[in-house]
């Protein structure tokens, strides 16, 4: 092997994860890795990026294009060529085939690891919450919490347990008059939605949440985060909506998911 395909071939293994090891350390040490994972679950992610940091260093003990030492020589059978090309038609090599798609994979996947350490890390957009909403309370939140609200005992309450007590509540009016101080960030209602991500594991299974506000002020803009200070109220049609007597415009918390 040539030295420049072993630098390759060690670049895609050890480089490539090694990079994003690093990217999961310093988000730890910088308390951002929530933006991409549960907090809870972030020993497990930090502990295996470690491991491999130091698999990467005991690494560099090998020789330089070891990876592709078997053991043993790979004899030619002297053949004949002629079956490589039959009735003058020629047969594209799969190891050609395999060439490209092994340069194309290691051109994306070393593109997406320099993003990844070159950008800042950023939340999910309010355009992806929007386009993620189906209407319905995040999995996972249900009976229980509505149980729990019935009794009071709201006071740890989010928009995602508050989204699913006002899609599931049987007796919206025992909710009526319960106050709230939410904060989460603005999407389209009647008078407008106050929204959040609720991440289970990581930033791929976010699930929207949200719980329509009636405030006499004007609108905030779509994205806009926002601490709304109100109370429950059943409407006659006995759905459940947040009257805000006081909505302050914030910037985006630190830990801007749920989870």
């Amino acid at each position: 092997m040539s030295r420049s395909n072993a630098l390759a071939t060690r670049w895609l293994g050890v480089g490539l994860a090694s990079a994003l090891a690093v990217v999961t350390v310093s988000l730890s040490l910088t308390g951002r890795i929530g933006l991409y994972i549960n907090p809870e679950s972030s020993w497990f992610a930090v502990g295996m990026a470690v491991l491999l940091l130091v698999g990467a260093i005991l690494s560099f003990l090998l020789p330089l294009g070891a990876e592709s030492d078997h053991g043993h020589d790979h004899g030619h059978d002297g053949g004949d060529d002629s079956s490589d090309a039959e009735g003058g038609h020629e047969h594209h090599s799969p190891q050609g085939i395999g060439l490209v798609a092994s340069v194309v994979g290691g051109v994306v996947a070393s593109a997406i690891v320099i993003v990844t350490l070159v950008l800042p890390p950023a939340s999910l957009s309010a355009e992806l919450a929007i386009s993620r909403d189906v209407g319905a309370p995040p999995l996972f939140v249900g009976a229980d919490t509505v149980a729990l609200a019935a009794t009071g005992d709201t006071a740890s309450f989010g928009i995602g347990e508050w989204s699913a007590v006002f899609a599931t509540a049987t007796n919206p009016e025992a909710f009526d008059g319960a106050p709230v101080t939410l904060t989460g960030f603005v999407t389209p209602g009647s008078d407008f939605a106050l929204t959040r991500l609720v991440i289970t594991h990581c930033v791929i299974d976010a699930q929207t949440a949200s719980v329509p506000v009636t405030a006499s002020i004007d609108v905030p803009d779509t994205g806009q985060w926002v601490t709304v200070t109100g109370t429950v109220r059943s409407t006659t049609d006995g759905q459940l909506r947040i009257d805000a007597t006081e909505v302050e415009l914030i910037d985006e918390p630190v830990d801007p998911y749920e989870y």
